[in-house]
């Protein structure tokens, strides 16, 4: 298996961590979390992974060089200018039939071979993991008719929803979708894809799953790093 890191992104929500330091190379332990990250694609089954950089690049590649520290082969892909989630994909010209896309902040335990294994037997051309989350409402909530007349009310509510894990198999074709050097973001393409009746599936998965890319799961993360890192090994 390929797969294909977006570590581009300038990590704005993550500041101050992020002043001097590309995204991708925040600590968690005596590790980056892209280095983290990279070791559990090896683990599942990858050999070789594009990573996709823009902001303070010569870091990320000083960082991790070309990947024999890993057991991975690296590759880089360095945009002029950013292009969202997706765009940075029109830049790889070598990859192949079928590889995976997962973000740069992600950690997770998933098996992406049980995950690539999946998209390859649906024949999509879209996978995208997704994970159960629940989001509480921290007020009472009114439901009401066209005159304005209360019908319901509850209080602080909570709502289930099957959100992107930001880790996803790709088909190659399905870059035809993908604009040329231009701003693509993810939701753009998937939007793209289910207007034209194309085959995409989500692939749940109830394990570990954390996103680094805000400042407070950053910050829970430092506090209970010990178990993470037990849990990625």
């Amino acid at each position: 298996m390929e797969a294909v890191v977006l570590a581009g992104g300038k990590g704005t929500r993550l500041r101050p961590y992020t002043n001097d330091i590309p995204k991708p190379l925040i600590p968690l332990g005596d590790k980056p979390i892209i280095e983290i990250l990279l070791g559990q694609l090896k683990k599942g089954g990858v050999t070789k992974a594009h990573i996709a950089v823009n902001h303070l690049a010569h870091m990320v590649t000083a960082a991790l060089g070309g990947g024999s520290a890993i057991g991975l082969e690296l590759r880089y892909s360095v945009e002029d200018s950013p292009l969202g989630t997706i765009g940075p994909l029109k830049l790889l010209c070598d990859l192949p039939e079928h590889f995976l896309v997962v973000n740069g902040d992600i950690l997770s335990d998933i098996n992406v071979s049980e995950l690539f294994d999946f998209h390859c037997r649906q024949k999509g051309l879209l996978t995208v993991a997704t994970h159960q989350r629940t989001e509480r409402i921290d007020f009472g909530v009114l439901e009401s008719d066209g005159s304005g007349r209360v019908t319901g009310f509850t209080e602080k509510p909570r709502y289930d929803f099957s959100v992107s894990m930001g880790i996803y198999v790709f088909s190659r074709e399905l870059l035809k979708y993908v604009p040329d050097r231009k701003p693509f973001g993810f939701d753009e393409l998937v939007l793209a894809l289910l207007a034209r009746g194309e085959r995409v599936f989500s692939f749940p998965y109830a394990g570990f799953w954390l996103d680094l890319g805000r400042l407070d799961d950053y910050e829970n993360a430092l506090r209970n790093q010990d178990e993470i890192l037990q849990l990625m090994k």
